[in-house]
């Protein structure tokens, strides 16, 4: 599939800051035209000690959530760790992962934040952008406030940061903790949540970033093998 890949990437904390804020205000947080999901992405990276970085996309069948295709990419950063700019070390190899794919899904879930982010402007309001696909982050743990949503299956919170409503958090499995959706790009908030609990028939996280996440779990062990 095509993306939009900058000539270049920030290479100070700085640098990558300034380039959320300035990018934040292209967000749309709406669904440009009705949803029609038929094919579904889920994203995921992970990175080494050495600096090494993989990423995996998995493609389902929104419908029978089979696995459609799966790419992958290994890359590595030298871009330091900073909460809130953990996207500028993993989104070069995550945009080289989507460019291996073949077909051009028409959603991309993230295991990452969109709007619930200091700057309102997380790794999956990034991948949107570069993509122009539909992209939302279904995060483990929360960046903001909110109130616990009640025990069973689809109840949810509003999540809010500085008062401001960023996301929610969203239970997808009765008295399992909730998982927290934020708005990447081309999406609303009550359609994400809605195909986040298409997505999770089995388990709390969504079946495609689950899948992305074994996937780059492998790619990783089998890194560490190389370097014994």
């Amino acid at each position: 599939m095509k993306v939009a890949k900058p000539d270049s990437w920030p290479t100070s904390p700085e640098e990558a800051a300034a380039l959320q804020d300035l990018l934040r205000a292209r967000v749309i947080a709406d669904n440009p035209r009705p949803p029609d999901f038929r094919t579904i992405a889920g994203l995921d990276s992970a990175y080494d000690d050495n600096g090494n970085v993989v990423a995996a996309v998995v493609v389902l069948n929104a419908t029978t959530l089979e696995t459609v295709e799966v790419a992958t990419a290994q890359g590595t950063t030298d871009f330091p760790y900073v909460p809130g700019l953990l996207a500028f070390r993993e989104l070069p190899t995550t945009l080289t992962a989507l460019e291996n794919l073949t077909v051009t899904p028409d959603l991309l879930i993230c295991d990452s934040q969109g709007l619930a982010h200091p700057r309102r402007f997380g790794f999956a309001c990034h991948i949107g952008l570069l993509t122009g696909i539909p992209t939302l982050g279904v995060a483990k743990n929360v960046w903001g406030d909110y109130d616990e949503p009640a025990r069973v299956r689809g109840s949810s919170t509003v999540i809010t940061i500085d008062g401001d409503p960023v996301g929610r958090a969203l239970r997808t499995r009765t008295d399992v903790k909730p998982v927290f959706v934020s708005v990447g790009h081309l999406i609303d908030l009550d359609t994400a949540c809605t195909q986040v609990l298409a997505l999770t028939p089995d388990f709390r996280q969504p079946e495609t970033t689950r899948r992305a996440d074994r996937l780059c779990r492998t790619m990783l062990r089998d890194l560490a093998t190389e370097y014994r």
